[in-house]
């Protein structure tokens, strides 16, 4: 069982597991290996880092760049559900459309399969609650019972889907009667939901792999601040026992389960807002629902504390770009501008500017090689023995690598510094509560548990999200 607790700070889970809040947790940690420094992918929000804990790859081999980004062949923004608001903006069915259908079955990569994908191939019976990436090799129509499945047919979701051999995602689709009803995902529902799935699931042995999302962690940080996510995480871990209750206990559910928690990200509180909007007010900025051929220079896409622009009007050539950099530099609450210059990655800070590429001298942490120049303080970087590494921002050459290399990605990425969140296309921002998305190792470090798979957490120098696929698929001893 592979359990992703969305938003789940390090700190927050050992608090609550010494306040005796989660037992379930503490069980897990005790009995298995814990890290309490998993690095998340850039941009650090839930659809990339979902990506990645399926496929196991970053977002330049699953495609999926940003919770809100610019489509270049279909000339709109994508939106994942940012907030209701933005949602509202683009069209709440356009904007459920691309969360429920297309981002796995026409944005997430066809040349990469998904964990679902390859256990099913290896004949092994898969199941998954309501979870961003689902795609499988099972053929699943909507729900048509009850009041929830008839709204959701309303609101056209009418579609089949391809899915894990059991999916069970909010109340639109439902291999099989479970009873439980997570009132279409509202937030605050889905974690019970997803404890009342998983013990049918566990009681029948309906499954050899089980994702269970537990993501309400998230909600209740976004409004109330990482700090207070003890109360959620304890809600999670009920979830957690709920399930290990209907085999036997702990004790006896872990004889028969290999179990992996872990989180997508971390969150950081928001103090102050970053409006992209109005410091590139002398732009011509695509409206959403506008057409990206109709004028307008520039797309701008916030994904919390990170952002990205495109550059529509190719006839404004370098000028245009020049010009847009600096404006976004500027802006107060900008940490990190990043961007493609032929075979390197430019990175403007102001602490200078550095430049990188793949290849080179220098080794990080996770064993891959760099060539780097400028100013190492623009990230951080220690450089000794031919290793580089940086504390403020983990595992920063390769992710920012891979955000730029995504087909999907802006012509400028951009990571905002502590204490700031980019205001999105809603005009919603999580002043006074929590949320992530940039570089920094605030928003970058997750738990990863590991009891009954996986080696011990020493086994590697730095744990990222792209591990996760490959312990799950080295457990059934399926190849990659």
């Amino acid at each position: 069982m592979l359990a992703v607790i969305d938003s789940l700070r390090p700190e927050m889970l050992e608090r609550a597991i010494a306040a005796g809040r989660a037992p379930a947790l503490a069980t897990l940690v005790e009995r298995g290996s814990y890290v309490p420094d998993c690095v998340s992918t850039y941009p650090s929000v839930t659809p990339v880092a979902a990506g990645t804990i399926t496929t196991g790859l970053g977002p330049d081999g699953h495609h999926i760049p940003a919770m809100n980004w610019y489509h270049r062949g279909e000339e709109r923004y994508v939106e994942y559900g940012s907030s209701l608001p933005a949602t509202r903006a683009f069209g709440v069915v356009r904007s459920l459309f691309d969360t429920v259908y297309n981002l796995n079955m026409a944005h997430l990569s066809r040349a990469c399969p998904t964990i679902f994908e390859r256990l099913e191939d290896a004949g092994i019976r898969t199941a998954c609650t309501t979870y961003l990436v689902y795609r499988g090799r099972t053929r699943h129509e909507p729900e048509e019972g009850g009041m929830y499945s008839r709204l959701a047919r309303y609101a056209q979701f009418r579609h089949a889907v391809w899915g894990p051999t059991e999916l069970f995602y909010a109340d639109l689709f439902d291999s099989r009667g479970t009873g439980c009803r997570s009132l279409l995902g509202m937030p605050g529902q889905r974690d019970q939901h997803a404890a009342c799935v998983a013990a049918h699931l566990v009681a029948n042995d309906l499954f050899d792999f089980l994702l269970l999302s537990l993501p309400d962690t998230d909600t209740h940080s976004h409004r109330h601040g990482p700090e207070a996510q003890v109360a959620a995480i304890a809600h999670a871990d009920r979830a957690l026992d709920r399930m290990m209750h209907e085999g036997g206990g702990a004790e006896a559910f872990l004889e028969h389960h290999a179990v992996i928690v872990l989180s997508d990200h971390a969150q950081t509180p928001v103090e102050r807002r970053i409006d992209l909007l109005a410091a590139l007010d002398g732009e011509r900025v695509l409206a959403p629902g506008e057409n990206g051929s109709r004028g307008a220079e520039i797309a701008l896409c916030p994904s919390q504390r990170s952002a990205m622009v495109y550059l529509l009007d190719r006839a404004g050539g370098d000028k245009l770009a020049r010009r847009v950099r600096r404006e976004v530099e500027r802006a107060p609450g900008v940490d990190l501008v990043v961007r493609r210059e032929g075979g390197e990655a430019v990175v403007a800070t102001p602490r200078g500017e550095l430049r990188f590429a793949p290849g080179g001298e220098l080794e990080d942490r996770r064993g891959e090689r760099w060539s780097v120049t400028g100013e190492l303080a623009a990230l951080e970087l220690s450089v000794a023995d031919g290793r580089v590494a940086s504390a403020a921002y983990p595992h920063a050459l390769g992710r920012l690598w891979s955000a730029l290399s995504c087909p999907h990605a802006g012509d400028l990425l951009i990571s905002a510094a502590a204490g700031y969140e980019f205001v999105d296309w809603g005009g919603v921002d999580h002043v006074g509560g929590g949320s992530h998305g940039s570089l920094l190792r605030e928003d970058s470090l997750g738990a990863l548990i590991m009891c009954g798979a996986g080696p011990a957490a020493e086994a590697r120098d730095q744990w990222t999200l792209e591990d996760v696929t490959p312990l799950v698929l080295d457990h059934f001893s399926v190849g990659s």
